[in-house]
């Protein structure tokens, strides 16, 4: 009873005080980062590389132009890298170069290396040179999908031949094409060269000066020492820019001469086959 007592009596035991800590004075003063901006949120290594190597003193980066992010703002020059294809960009590019002159610039790797990632935990990155290997010609494969910009005042092309490695890892899924191999991104070596595209003469100059008209795209694809399929892509794009102009036909395939180096002899001869053939054409209808 007396026990009982003492324990009724006994004052209840004070909580203990949390202490409370005071944030740090330089945590206070620290501004959050800011966000990275819209054009780079999703930038290629590849991309970014090619960025800083192209870079001059002056210029700025991403910067907002009539509701679109250019990479490089040169003066009143607008620079815009595509390590991709082209059909991404050319609304854009129609749009901005109605009242902007602007430049594209577009890598093309002469040499590559495949790096490919190990399969297993425990494997071994391999490194191995590609046998593929571009040329300048290669370029017109892209360019079909803006031939008309080729001779606009206000746009010019070039590009940058270079030394890269194309890094792929394995997934089973996807990458029929390569054996289940995907490419997860592109790095840059090095710019072993760069040419430039700015009037219709500088995109004539890759057609060989010894190659005889008219000519097909067969004949063209041999003296560039490329498929007939570039071939006939670059025939398309010259052919746009107003370079080349059809001169007749050969069966099924279209006959090519330089703007201006045409005949007077060789459009009778064309017009005489029309009509020939179409008499023809006539008989097998009676």
């Amino acid at each position: 009873m007396a026990e009982a007592t003492a324990k009724a009596n006994r004052t209840p035991a004070k909580p203990k005080a949390t202490k409370v800590t005071q944030p740090n004075r330089a945590a206070k003063r620290a501004k959050p980062a800011p966000p990275p901006h819209i054009g780079t949120l999703n930038e290629q290594a590849l991309h970014a590389s090619l960025k800083e190597w192209y870079a001059e003193p002056g210029d700025e980066f991403e910067v907002p132009v009539d509701g679109f992010a250019i990479d490089i703002v040169r003066g009143d020059l607008l620079i815009e890298i595509q390590t991709g294809g082209f059909s991404s960009i050319r609304r854009k590019l129609e749009r901005l170069v109605e009242t902007h002159p602007v430049r594209l610039v577009h890598p093309l790797p002469v040499e590559k290396w495949i790096v490919k990632r190990p399969r297993k935990k425990r494997g071994k990155e391999t490194r191995r040179r590609s046998p593929k290997h571009c040329t300048p010609i290669d370029a017109f494969v892209e360019l079909v999908r803006l031939p008309r910009l080729l001779k606009h005042p206000n746009f010019e092309f070039e590009l940058l031949l270079t030394h890269e490695e194309e890094v792929r890892s394995y997934d089973g899924t996807r990458g029929w094409r390569k054996k289940g191999w995907v490419t997860d991104e592109r790095r840059l070596i090095e710019v072993v060269g760069r040419e430039r595209i700015v009037t219709v003469a500088d995109a004539l100059a890759y057609v060989p000066d010894d190659l005889e008209e008219p000519f097909d795209t067969a004949a063209l694809g041999h003296a560039v020492d490329r498929p007939r399929w570039v071939a006939q892509k670059m025939a398309y794009c010259l052919r746009e820019t107003g370079a080349i102009e059809i001169s007749g036909k050969s069966g099924n395939a279209l006959l090519y001469v330089r703007s201006g180096e045409r005949k007077q002899n060789g459009r009778r001869q064309t017009r005489g086959r029309r009509k020939r053939s179409g008499k023809r054409k006539q008989g097998e209808k009676g």
